[in-house]
Order: C-alpha cells, then sequence, then structure tokens
C-alpha cells in the first residue's frame, strides 16, 4: 500500500544535526533503507519535514520505517494512505458500488 509518510524534525535536534554535520548523511542513509518512490523536504509547522511517498508491502512494516527517524532525530512521524491515478482508476467500481448503496439516502437525508 501506498502511504505518505511523513516525518518532523524537532527544531533542537535538527539543529544539533546541522551543527555536527550529520543532517544530510542520515536522512540519505534513511532513505537508501527505505526505497522511497519520491522524497521532497519542506519547513512545515516550523519544523523541517520530509514527505516521503513508501509502498508499505504488509502493516508491520511499520516500525522498522519509523524507529530510525525517530532514534536518529526524535522525529514525529505519520503515515496517511494514498493513490497514484492508477489506483483511482481502480477504485471506480467500489465508488460507483457505494453511490448505488448509500447515495439514494443522502438524497433522502437533504
Amino acid at each position: 500500500m501506498r502511504c505518505l509518510l511523513k516525518v518532523s524534525l524537532p527544531v533542537e535536534r535538527g539543529n544539533q544535526a546541522v551543527e555536527n554535520g550529520t543532517l544530510s548523511a542520515t536522512i540519505e542513509d534513511i532513505l537508501a533503507d527505505l526505497k522511497p518512490e519520491a522524497a521532497y523536504f519542506v519547513a512545515e509547522g516550523g519544523m523541517r519535514t520530509g514527505i516521503i511517498v513508501v509502498d508499505l508491502k504488509d502493516s508491520s512494516e511499520i516500525p522498522a520505517i519509523a524507529e530510525p527517524w525517530f532514534l536518529a532525530f526524535d522525529a514525529h512521524v505519520e503515515f496517511q494512505p494514498a493513490m497514484n491515478l492508477e489506483d483511482l482508476k481502480k477504485s471506480a467500481s467500489g465508488m460507483q458500488r457505494a453511490v448505488k448503496k448509500y447515495g439514494a439516502a443522502r438524497k433522502r437525508a437533504a
């Protein structure tokens, strides 16, 4: 299952990693293990934040993905299931079933 992994580094831990020169190398090492589809880095909520696209084969992979960030940076880590266009196209039949089953109820309630 494709997920957006959001990793936010507390300012103090991020500053320490910048000052001692380990920030980029540590992130690069973690990403080499993760082999993400994509990784982007932004400032969000005043913290250094990574938005990383990963493909989980099983939910049991979550600790192995999150722990390096916790251990290296005391990071806040969030997982959000996500779809690409191909996944969205595959979901059309499920959406249509929901429309047939629940769409009329929504109209009656309005």
